[in-house]
């Protein structure tokens, strides 16, 4: 069945989606539970019975919380993704694509540093010099260098700030509980916003988007996600509920 582009909650109107996790519930012997639309405390039990039991598409405990998102719904329909795929990217999101998986394995020097030739032209590029966090400036630098090259003016916002970014962006916002409820509105060349709280937060390009996963290109990171890292890495398994500001489409 096809994913209703929604997390579905206790008390959910839709029968017919209803009935279809009731059978998959007791498919997968986390029942009984009777086949009657009603999500109510039994079937609610019963979800987060399979949610304790089961592991996602990477291999990782579900959240147990009795609610049928993205990913649980993944798992409890043995689907490889979800949504439609995605259609053809406009050039311009392939070429800026292309330049930030051209930039994988860029690391900072001497590691640590906040400089070192690549880093510095991302910095330059917003306006500043060594030393300075550059998450955010590596996603303008990317568009910027796809901007010189085909004419079209950036549409990224100028800053290396990253909530600045999505505080002043003209682009299009996707909210995290959109992205959340809909993986499908994510698609590829899209720019992600997490916040931190204080005003630090992290950003990167979407490579690829798999159910409630994704793929992302990111600078000032590391394998393991850091938003202080050394160097420019693909990130493969952040769950798109941890994007927890939303992203940016150009």
């Amino acid at each position: 069945m096809e994913y209703p582009k929604r997390v579905i909650v206790k008390g959910e109107k839709d029968k017919k989606i209803v009935k279809e996790i009731q059978k998959k519930l007791n498919e997968n012997g986390c029942g009984p539970v009777d086949v009657d639309g009603g999500y109510g405390p039994k079937t609610f039990n019963a979800v987060k019975l399979f949610q304790s039991r089961f592991t996602d598409q990477q291999g990782r405990p579900l959240i147990v919380d009795g609610k049928v998102g993205p990913i649980t719904w993944a798992t409890l329909f043995s689907l490889k993704s979800i949504g439609p795929e995605p259609g053809p990217l406009p050039e311009f999101a392939k070429k800026v694509l292309a330049k930030a998986k051209s930039q994988i394995g860029v690391v900072e020097k001497p590691r640590g540093s906040n400089s070192g030739p690549e880093v510095d032209a991302y910095l330059k590029s917003v306006g500043l010099g060594k030393g300075y966090a550059w998450c955010a400036a590596f996603v303008y630098w990317c568009f910027d260098e796809v901007s010189k090259s085909t004419g079209i003016k950036n549409p990224v916002y100028k800053t290396a700030g990253v909530l600045n970014h999505w505080n002043n962006t003209k682009g299009k916002k996707i909210t995290s509980a959109a992205a959340t409820a809909n993986p499908s509105l994510i698609k590829p060349g899209q720019v992600f916003i997490m916040s931190y709280g204080g005003g630090l937060g992290h950003t990167g390009i979407v490579e690829s988007v798999n159910g409630g996963y994704l793929t992302t290109i990111e600078g000032n990171t590391n394998e393991g996600g850091s938003r202080e890292g050394i160097g420019v890495f693909r990130r493969t398994g952040r769950k798109v509920n941890s994007i927890n500001r939303g992203f940016i489409e150009y």
